[in-house]
């Protein structure tokens, strides 16, 4: 029987199924891998039916599976394989947005009248929201697109081809709820909930983790833990310093984990400067903000860029240029960077190694890129506008192999500070 805290000392791995084995079934014949190096949850990143304007955060049917990966019966048997092997599955829950290509949005972009119109956030004139962020402002200019049918404008806060779902609708909350049953039903054990901060927007506010969002999520949290027992778990991806990102466990009504941003950028620069001193303090200062039962993922990169929003201008500054000295993969006009472990380290590969030693001395739950422990760089060339595609290259198996047969390999070091790790302190 499943602990209702498993969440506290999952050693988690966060990959694209199709990246790193092709599909569930080839995910399902390397679950050695995950076992050898001491890997007890996977975050599985968006595998539904998708475009793939946005790598598969434009879901265009939440209950089908990419052609290209598998079909349900090929992910019901990953999970219950990984399970016998005491391995975990949370798979990424994009519930801000849908891809214009959702049944929904095909429907409500044709008519003012269409059954799902109020799924979704219109206006006459685009000229709401106006406080609201815009993360993408590499790619536009607004939040507001023009839809020619209806002769008005639809609310997307990332790409324009990912209209945002309309929260305020209990509707919308009961067909998300139904989804997420389906899925728990396939062998999920829990949804990272992408770019929740952002479920409910409001005029004359920053729509940003405004109380109607909380509620959602309290909502959310409710319905799970009254029909599974408290096992199924909660990962808020929530980009803001700890000291607001706690918000979102809600005093341990919400999410049972948040990511720790915040301690990523602090692990980078105690590796520029040599001097953790005040990394140390982030930990101790953050890590007592916990409710009971909760606990902060903590990470060194993932499938975004590594966002520097929340260190001083001047440190950021001086981290770009010791993470990206050329500027190559800036984002968001400088507040991130998007580079991989072996990218920033190339010249100097041991350090790898301290990073991920940094990492898996601090408490939380840690995770771990795919492709880091091996020292995947990004991928070559200068054709991505969205500089996030340079790490989301496919994982060297080669290599890979190769370091598994040496004990002194990077893949096996960062292994056994794996197996040592202990989350809860």
């Amino acid at each position: 029987m499943q602990q209702p805290t498993w969440w506290m000392n999952a050693k988690i791995y966060e990959l694209y199924v199709d990246k790193f084995a092709e599909d569930f079934k080839g995910l399902t014949e390397k679950l050695d891998y995950f076992t050898h190096l001491g890997i007890n949850t996977l975050h599985i990143l968006p595998h539904y039916t998708s475009p793939m304007v946005d790598d598969g955060y434009d879901v265009s049917d939440y209950r089908t599976i990419r052609p290209e990966l598998g079909t349900m019966d090929d992910f019901r048997a990953f999970a219950d394989a990984a399970h016998k092997r005491g391995i975990r599955i949370i798979i990424d829950f994009v519930l801000n947005h849908v891809s214009e290509k959702h049944e929904w949005f095909v429907e409500a972009r044709s008519s003012k009248q269409s059954r799902t119109r109020d799924f979704f956030i219109w206006s006459p004139t685009g000229r709401e929201l106006a406080d609201a962020p815009n993360p993408f402002r590499d790619f536009k200019a607004s939040n507001w697109i023009w839809n020619e049918a209806t002769g008005d404008y639809y609310y997307a806060t990332f790409y324009p081809q990912q209209p945002d779902l309309n929260w305020g609708n209990p509707i919308v909350f009961a067909e998300m709820v139904d989804i997420m049953d389906f899925w728990v039903a396939a062998g999920t054990d829990g949804f990272r909930l992408d770019a929740v901060p952002l479920l409910f927007e409001q005029e004359e506010t920053s729509s940003v983790g405004l109380p109607a969002t909380h509620s959602i999520i309290a909502a959310l949290r409710q319905h799970l833990d009254n029909n599974y027992g408290g096992r199924i778990v909660l990962l808020a991806e929530v980009v803001v310093p700890a000291a607001e990102a706690v918000e979102y466990f809600g005093d341990g009504r919400e999410c049972q984990m948040v990511y720790h941003f915040q301690l990523a950028a602090e692990m980078f620069l105690s590796m520029m400067r040599h001097d953790r001193s005040q990394l140390d303090t982030v930990v101790q200062e953050t890590f007592s903000m916990l409710p009971t039962g909760a606990q902060w993922a903590t990470f060194l990169r993932n499938h975004d860029d590594l966002n520097l929003g929340m260190i001083k201008k001047n440190d950021r500054y001086e981290l770009i240029q010791f993470l990206d000295p050329e500027g190559k993969y800036l984002f968001n006009k400088g507040c991130g960077v998007s580079v991989r472990l072996g990218t920033i380290f190339q010249n100097a590969p041991e350090r790898i190694v301290e990073a991920h030693e940094l990492l898996y001395s601090l408490p939380g739950a840690p995770i771990l890129y795919y492709g880091d422990e091996i020292g995947m760089q990004n991928l070559p060339g200068s054709s991505f506008t969205d500089t996030r595609r340079y790490v989301r290259g496919p994982f060297d198996w080669n290599t890979a192999e190769s370091m598994r047969a040496d004990q002194q390999s990077t893949l096996n070091r960062i292994a056994r500070l794996i197996h040592d790790h202990h989350g809860v302190r």
